[in-house]
C-alpha cells in the first residue's frame, strides 16, 4: 500500500520543511494513534500494510549481544521518540531496535521555539531541543500500558539525560532516579553525557565527574542490565580513551558513538533561513551527513583500543548502505538512524537491510557479525593518541 507512495515523499518533505518540529509531533501523534488501534480491524490491516512495506528479514542480520535478540542491525535513534509515543510500533517499520528519550527525571519544556531546523544542502538537522520531554514518571506509565497491550517485538532501549534544573554536582542522583523509575521498562539504558543542549552536560564527559555516575547506577543495577554511554564526536581521543577505561571498570555493555557536533566546519548552509543569522553563530547540535566520517573515525578508535570486546552502537550520517558497511567494518556491531530516516522516508530501513544482504552475498560472508571490524584486521590504522 505504502510503495506507491515513495515517489512523492520529496515533496511531502518540502511541504512541512517550513515547521519540522510541527511535523515531527504530527507524526509521532499518528504513530501512536496507530499504535492504540491495533487491536480494532483498520488497525490491523494498517499495520500489516506497513509491515509489508518497510520490513525485511534476513536470517544473516541477526545478532545476539547482552542476552538480546537483534533482527537486524538497524535500529531508531535518541531524539526521536521522546517520551514513547511509539514505543510498540517501531518494530513494524523495519527497526531491529529502538531507543527511546532522552528523558530526564523532571519533566522540562526545553528550549525556545524554533528549536528544529532542517539544513537540506548538508543533508543535516541543527536541533537545539534542550531534551524537551514529559519526565521519567510519565515515560514508564507510557511504557507500561504499550507492553501489557503488546509484549516487546525489539529490543528497547531508553537514553537517560540529566535534568536541566539539577546541579552537576547531583547529576548521579538525578540519573538514578530516572533509571529506577524505568528499569523494568526496558532492555538496555544509555547514559547521556553528550547532548550539547543542556548546559554544562558535556563537563559529565570528563572521569572525575562521569565516574561518580557510572558507580551510583552500577550499584542500582542488581539485575545486570546493560548500561551503555553516548559519546560527543568532539572529544579529543584521549578523552575517548578514558572513557573507555571507564568502561571497562565499571562493566559498561557498549559504546554509542556518537552524539550530534557542535562544530560548523563544512557546511554549505552559510545563513539559517528559518532565523535569518549566520549558521556560525546558531546554537546547537548537527547531526547527519557532516558528522559521518568523525563519528566512523571514533568507531574505528574504539574497536581498535578495546581489540573489538566492547560493543559499539555507531549513529551518525547514515543515508546509504555503503554508509551503514563503513561503520560496521570500522568496528560498530549495531546502527541507528534518525536525520537519514527523515530525508530518506521509511523505506530507507528495508533498503539499507537488503544492500547489507546483497554485501554479504557479494563478499562471501555468511553472517553480519563476521564483518563487525574487519577492516581493521586487514590494514594497519593504529590510531596515535
Amino acid at each position: 500500500m505504502f510503495r506507491f507512495a515513495k515517489p512523492l515523499y520529496p515533496s511531502l518533505f518540502s511541504l512541512v520543511k517550513g515547521d519540522p518540529e510541527k511535523a515531527h509531533k504530527q507524526l509521532l501523534e499518528t504513530l501512536n494513534w496507530l499504535e492504540k488501534s491495533k487491536n480494532t480491524a483498520i488497525g490491523r490491516r494498517i499495520e500489516q500494510q506497513i509491515q509489508d512495506s518497510f520490513t525485511y528479514r534476513d536470517d544473516r542480520l541477526k545478532q545476539t549481544l547482552w542476552g538480546l535478540n537483534f533482527a537486524n542491525p538497524l535500529g531508531l535513534a535518541a531524539g526521536f521518540d521522546k517520551d514513547g509515543q511509539g514505543a510498540g510500533i517501531w518494530a513494524d517499520f523495519g527497526f531491529g531496535f529502538a531507543e527511546l528519550g532522552a528523558v530526564t527525571l523532571k519533566a522540562q519544556i526545553g528550549n525556545p521555539r524554533p528549536r528544529l531546523f532542517r539544513l537540506p544542502h548538508d543533508r543535516a538537522v541543527l536541533n537545539r531541543m534542550g531534551a524537551n520531554n514529559l519526565g521519567a514518571a510519565v515515560m514508564a506509565k507510557t511504557l507500561q500500558s504499550a507492553w501489557q497491550k503488546q509484549p516487546r517485538q525489539i529490543p528497547i532501549g531508553i537514553n537517560l539525560c540529566k535534568s536541566k534544573v539539577t546541579p552537576l554536582e547531583e547529576a548521579a542522583a538525578d540519573y538514578l532516579g530516572s533509571f529506577k523509575l524505568l528499569r523494568d521498562r526496558a532492555d538496555y539504558f544509555v547514559v547521556n553525557v553528550s547532548s550539547p543542549n543542556t548546559p554544562g552536560l558535556r563537563s559529565l564527559q570528563a572521569g572525575e565527574q562521569l565516574e561518580p555516575i557510572l558507580s551510583t547506577l552500577q550499584q542500582e543495577n542488581q539485575q545486570k542490565q546493560p548500561i551503555l554511554i553516548k559519546i560527543s564526536p568532539d572529544l579529543e581521543l584521549d578523552a575517548i580513551a578514558d572513557i573507555l577505561n571507564l568502561a571497562k571498570t565499571y562493566q559498561l555493555a557498549g559504546v554509542i558513538a556518537t552524539n550530534t557536533t557542535t562544530t560548523r566546519a563544512g557546511l554549505n548552509t552559510k545563513i539559517l533561513q528559518a532565523t535569518g543569522k549566520d549558521i556560525q553563530e546558531e546554537a546547537g547540535g548537527i547531526s547527519g551527513l557532516p558528522i559521518k566520517q568523525r563519528s566512523t573515525e571514533i568507531i574505528r578508535f574504539i574497536w581498535q583500543q578495546t581489540r573489538g570486546e566492547l560493543p559499539i552502537i555507531g549513529v551518525g550520517g547514515i543515508f546509504t548502505v555503503e554508509d551503514a558497511w563503513e561503520k560496521i567494518i570500522a568496528g560498530a556491531s549495531l546502527l541507528q538512524i534518525y536525520t537519514g530516516w527523515v530525508y530518506e522516508g521509511p523505506w530507507m530501513v528495508r533498503g539499507i537491510l537488503e544492500g547489507l544482504g546483497q554485501k554479504l552475498a557479494n563478499k562471501g560472508i555468511s553472517r553480519l557479525s563476521e564483518a563487525v571490524g574487519s577492516e581493521n584486521d586487514c590494514q594497519d590504522t593504529n590510531f596515535k593518541l
